[in-house]
């Protein structure tokens, strides 16, 4: 059986720390994409002229330069994967993912991942474990159905069921994609045997450390996150750095907009999803 042929789209924005390690990641895989859009978002380093060097001699591998814009977002971001999404010129692809421009993986990568949804056709959404900088490699997680955005694969027509991400200003579209497809009734697979490293913090562009513990509280209640499943995270996260300060700022940050019931731009349907999955998940 030929492997299912897959696409991929990478947003980045002044990466030239890192992307080069990915860029060698991919050149290495024993599965490479039909087509790999790099969009450039405006970048004002050496990313870009990084991208273009890789890309001679290997016609899969398609830059996409947008102007340059002040600051960083995760809207931008979502427009930006869209960008990518509509250079897209394979047609008879069958799994469409997204890749971060900083991280590092195994050169069969994509070759396993693809060889999961070839074994399970009600697969829609996969892709490996991200482990930042810094944090142990052996941890694995109690919820192996959200795939981080940094790696997420999907097929095509879960892809196209979603119809794109949601514009979520405080990030999180990667989170509530698997649980809109897992609404539409598709399945989605953390796949905890392949590991991702993540080349730098995560959420670092957001500041300081608290400052990034209560903007994922922001981010935690605009993706839905149900109150009693929230505070239930936050304090079993009190030993993380920095101790009981970073679960509180998490804590205080989605409170913020919880005490105002602040508008969230996912329809109801799919936060009350949101909400019996996560209640679901405290019976576990």
């Amino acid at each position: 059986m030929l492997p299912l042929k897959y696409v991929l789209i990478t947003a980045i924005r002044n990466e030239a720390a890192t992307i080069g390690v990915t860029l060698e990641c991919m050149a290495a895989q024993t599965l490479l994409p039909a087509e790999w859009i790099i969009v450039s978002d405006g970048s004002t380093d050496a990313t870009d002229s990084l991208v273009a060097a890789a890309a001679q001699g290997r016609d899969w591998i398609k830059l996409v330069q947008l102007p340059p814009r002040a600051g960083r977002s995760f809207a931008a971001m979502v427009a930006a994967i869209n960008a990518g999404r509509s250079r897209l010129q394979c047609q008879d692809c069958e799994l469409i993912g997204l890749l971060d421009g900083d991280l590092q993986f195994q050169p069969d990568y994509f070759d396993r991942v693809v060889a999961a949804f070839q074994q399970n056709s009600r697969l829609g959404l996969a892709g490996g474990m991200v482990v930042d900088v810094g944090h142990r490699r052996d941890q694995v997680p109690r919820n192996k159905v959200d795939v981080p955005g940094a790696v997420q694969l999907f097929r095509r027509d879960c892809y196209e069921a979603l119809n794109g991400y949601f514009v979520i200003p405080e990030g999180g579209f990667d989170a509530v994609a698997c649980a809109h497809a897992r609404m539409l009734g598709y399945e989605t697979k953390l796949l905890t045997d392949l590991i991702v490293d993540h080349l730098k913090p995560r959420n670092i562009s957001a500041g300081g450390v608290l400052r990034r513990h209560w903007q994922l509280g922001l981010r935690d209640y605009a993706m839905g996150s149900h109150p009693l499943f929230e505070l239930l995270k936050c304090s079993g996260r009190v030993r993380e750095f920095p101790a009981i300060l970073g679960a509180v700022a998490r804590w205080l940050g989605y409170s913020s907009r919880a005490v105002r019931r602040s508008a969230r731009v996912m329809p109801h349907a799919l936060v009350s999803h949101i909400h019996r999955e996560q209640l679901a998940r405290l019976k576990w």
